[in-house]
């Protein structure tokens, strides 16, 4: 086995284990989004407004591939991790290729469906003429690198399975990096308009997902398994348990997405200067908010190999170690957004008209503040998605998304914009009580 690589979680002070498995964990993240982010703030320096609204107008649409790609990820996560902590290095084999096979399929399924349904996507949302063609553009091109999405998320849950949070990091910190050069080439050196920046995503993200596999298959290769143990190349005793943590996983996150369209639905229909204000804005929260993510994903992996090795108790302790590392990363960001919420905001916009410029920024000013309300929630939520505990994590999850979509339909009427933003705090502060609550209650044995 790879131990300069693999990392036992099921040892060691759960504090120090934690800070440095998810350290690298939110570098990557960050990085990650930094190469999301890139797409929106290249449209809306170089192209302009309305390419910066087009962008954020399709975003919403590829969360829901984002979705799938992530319950992938987290279901061969958690199963890998427990198996690992069990020192089953068989079945452990035998959960990645089963869900390399399976994710394959379900990818050719969705970009299927992607591509004759996109159009019928963008007019549910209620786009706008103006950006119509453009939103369209990206999302076909986006659809066409679904296979990269998904078997990249795929090679990074392994690696974090295994206790290696480092790899993902490396690979992030160079593809994003190189996004961003290949960006402003394929924008401003070729002109190639709304295209550039889709095509630059996907030629990076083809790279990065080509390395991180092969990386993942011979890391396999290193792990030595027991003579009497069976390696198979697929298993449906072992899909089951991945599809348990994968397909509630796949919907919390597709309900998700599903209810942030419906919202951007509601926010197109107050003009293309709110879109844009909204899409400048919604990358810096999603920055913070999948960074959390990821720390909870993380805490599931910690999670997962402890009750593979029946360590209750040391959960518990990682708890408590989890969330004061995430309020300690959460603080500054906090502190940042509320001081620079302007600048930020027009980062991505290059001469703003006032509209855009003031929606983002209230957006920031009265979302921000709850971050360290939802960071809690999310901790919580990586110890119940750990411990196999789908439906409890599901049902804070739903009460979050509910409420945000009623809210947002209820208020924007009365308040516009303001009342939409509001639906936010409102929605995690309520799903992050049940989620504490449902943790608290937990059984050991999940």
């Amino acid at each position: 086995m790879d131990k300069n690589r693999n990392k036992d979680l099921t040892v060691g002070k759960p504090e120090t284990v934690l800070w440095r498995f998810c350290l690298p964990l939110f570098g990557s993240i960050i990085f990650q989004q930094i190469y999301n982010i890139a797409d929106s703030l290249v449209a809306g320096r170089f192209i302009g407004e309305n390419a910066l609204a087009a962008v954020g107008n399709s975003y919403e649409i590829t969360l829901i591939f984002i979705a799938f790609a992530f319950g992938c990820n987290i279901g061969c996560s958690v199963i890998v991790a427990q198996f690992f902590g069990a020192k089953k290095y068989g079945d452990l084999k035998t959960s990645v290729y089963t869900t390399l096979i399976a994710s394959g399929v379900l990818c050719a399924a969705l970009m299927l469906s992607g591509l004759l349904g996109s159009g019928g996507l963008l007019r549910m949302i209620h786009t706008p003429g103006e950006i119509w063609a453009d939103s369209k553009l990206y999302l076909d091109i986006y659809i066409l690198g679904l296979p990269f999405l998904f078997f990249y998320n795929i090679a990074t849950g392994i690696f974090s399975a295994l206790g290696d949070s480092k790899t993902p990091f490396l690979f992030l910190a160079v593809s994003s990096t190189s996004n961003i050069a290949v960006d402003i080439l394929f924008v401003a050196g070729l002109e190639m308009g709304v295209a550039g920046v889709a095509w630059a995503t996907f030629l990076c993200q083809g790279v990065s997902c080509v390395l991180a596999v092969l990386t993942v298959l011979k890391r396999l290769a290193k792990i030595r398994t027991d003579g009497r143990e069976r390696v198979a190349v697929f298993s449906f005793p072992i899909f089951k348990k991945i599809a348990q943590i994968a397909v509630p996983s796949i919907l919390q996150q597709s309900f998700i997405s599903v209810g942030n369209i419906i919202i951007q639905s509601v926010i197109n229909d107050c003009g293309v200067g709110v879109t844009a204000g909204y899409s400048a804005a919604v990358k810096l929260n999603n920055l913070v908010i999948t960074s959390f993510t990821t720390l909870g994903n993380g805490m599931s992996n910690y999670t997962a190999q402890n009750i593979g090795a029946g360590n209750w108790p040391r959960v518990r302790a990682g708890f408590k170690a989890g969330v004061k590392m995430i309020w300690t990363l959460c603080v500054p960001i906090v502190a940042v957004y509320l001081l620079c919420a302007k600048v930020l905001v027009t980062f991505f916009i290059n001469d703003p008209s006032e509209l855009a410029l003031s929606s983002g920024v209230q957006f920031l000013y009265i979302v921000t503040p709850f971050y360290l309300v939802v960071s809690l929630k999310l901790v919580a939520d990586g110890i119940l998605r750990g411990a196999g505990l789908m439906k409890r994590f599901m049902a804070a999850t739903f009460t979050d998304l509910i409420l945000r979509v009623a809210i947002a339909g209820i208020l924007a009427g009365p308040m516009g914009y303001l009342g939409i933003w509001w639906a936010w705090p409102v929605g995690w502060t309520v799903a992050m009580v049940m989620s504490v609550c449902f943790y608290i209650k937990a059984p050991a044995a999940g």
